[in-house]
């Protein structure tokens, strides 16, 4: 596999570490593998769902982000409840986000922020598998394994694993977020680049910082390629394997490659996670369907104020150029950004000067996709507890992701027991995005 390490480094307070990675195929013996992803596209392409050449982009705040200073200030409310970073105007009239969030206020028109969105489970695990999923776990928190396929892995094993022109994987996960994998439905259709090490002889490793050398990255492909051409390692392999090899060796680089975007754009994404964003929209244009990244560091129980500063100005920056670029390149009907985190965060301001977890409110936006944006959905009430009105929740959210893509909202996948089972049973489409 090809695998592109960050060096940044988040822990949330259940001690989870998590390492931003990018791992482009692998062709291993056992697990997942780059193969066996193209093999099952045809049994896929035979469920006879309707499709849609839409894609999704869920940027994941690791952590739990707090909804109040990020997408509802509620300046009215007490001071001990109210956002502590102030608010800035949006473009839309009346609508305000938290202080640290100009540049996207000034995309509010491209956006929906969704102010009523809830759920049950405060734990990290568990909050995490209910909006990857749709279904609550409570026993993830205590070593649980998840029990329902994530959304991506939805969508490629009704789609077809990989893009049937381009041979791009449909699901890709260049970081980690819990519960992102197939459950039931199996290793196939787990996002690219989860498998086990692969053999050592296909592994071609790099660093962020050598990501940005394009010369010593194309260096690597190039005796890899030369080794499995001197080895005739590639005349023994069977047809799904080569087509492996060529996407490796051929599309995926150039996907990844964000030196193939000018200076300008690059700059205006910034690093870390607006290179990822970079390279989330690149994915997409490729025939990705279904690309999730981790931007943790949100667990903030204290001194929420000065982590706010610290870890929101990165995430304003990216966001803002993302929808900018998605605006320029006219791709701003077929990819659809997804803000969350597993929940958000208590109301009332802790005696640490931070926020404590709070599932019954959560941080919620949504821009593109062809969807109805400029717009704020829901409401909270008077001290951000919970929505006083048009309550969401993450089946609701599942279900307007799979219309977006062009599935089936009450469609049945078969389970482990060899049953068809709802992948949505309670949720609908939020009327208001539709």
């Amino acid at each position: 596999m090809l695998t592109i390490q960050g060096l940044r480094r988040s822990r949330d307070c259940g001690g989870t570490t998590r390492r931003d990675f990018l791992k482009v195929g692998t062709l291993g013996m056992a697990g997942l593998s780059l193969p066996s992803l193209l093999a099952a596209k045809a049994q896929a392409a035979n469920s006879g769902l309707p499709v849609r050449n839409k894609s999704i982009v869920w940027l994941w705040l690791g952590g739990g982000p707090t909804h109040v200073e990020t997408f509802d200030p509620k300046m009215s409310a007490p001071v001990e409840y109210r956002s502590v970073t102030g608010e800035v105007q949006t473009k839309l009239p009346g609508v305000t986000l938290g202080g640290n969030f100009e540049r996207m206020a000034q995309h509010a028109d491209k956006m929906a922020f969704v102010r009523s969105f809830a759920h049950t489970n405060s734990g990290h695990g568990g909050g995490t598998h209910f909006l990857m999923t749709g279904y609550d776990n409570k026993a993830i928190d205590n070593g649980g394994q998840p029990t329902r396929p994530s959304i991506g892995s939805i969508t490629a094993k009704i789609r077809g694993a990989n893009h049937s022109e381009t041979g791009m994987p449909t699901y890709v996960r260049l970081s980690s977020i819990g519960s992102d994998g197939p459950a039931f439905l199996g290793t196939a259709y787990a996002p690219f680049g989860t498998s086990s090490e692969g053999r050592n002889n296909m592994t071609v490793r790099t660093t962020t910082d050598r990501l940005a050398d394009r010369r010593g990255l194309l260096e690597g492909f190039d005796r890899f390629q030369r080794d499995a051409d001197r080895t005739g390692l590639m005349n023994g392999l069977d047809a799904f394997e080569q087509q492996a090899f060529n996407l490796i060796l051929g599309n995926a680089p150039e996907a990844f490659d964000v030196r193939k975007e000018d200076a300008k754009t690059r700059d205006k994404y910034g690093k870390d996670l607006g290179e990822q964003m970079l390279v989330a929209r690149r994915l997409c244009e490729a025939g990705c369907g279904f690309v999730t990244l981790n931007y943790g560091g949100w667990d903030m129980h204290g001194t929420i104020q000065r982590a706010m500063n610290q870890r929101a100005p990165q995430l304003d920056r990216a966001v803002g150029a993302f929808l900018e670029d998605l605006h320029d390149r006219g791709l701003q009907d077929d990819i659809l950004l997804v803000i969350s985190g597993e929940f958000g965060r208590t109301p009332r301001i802790n005696r640490n000067a931070g926020r404590d977890h709070w599932a019954p409110l959560s941080t919620l936006a949504l821009a593109g996709g062809g969807l109805r944006m400029g717009q704020v959905i829901g409401e909270s009430d008077s001290k951000l507890t919970r929505p006083a009105t048009d309550p969401i929740s993450p089946q609701d959210l599942m279900a307007t992701l799979f219309v977006t893509l062009g599935l089936d909202h009450k469609a049945q996948l078969v389970n482990q027991a060899g049953r068809p089972v709802y992948m949505i049973e309670n949720g609908d489409p939020i009327k208001a995005l539709i």
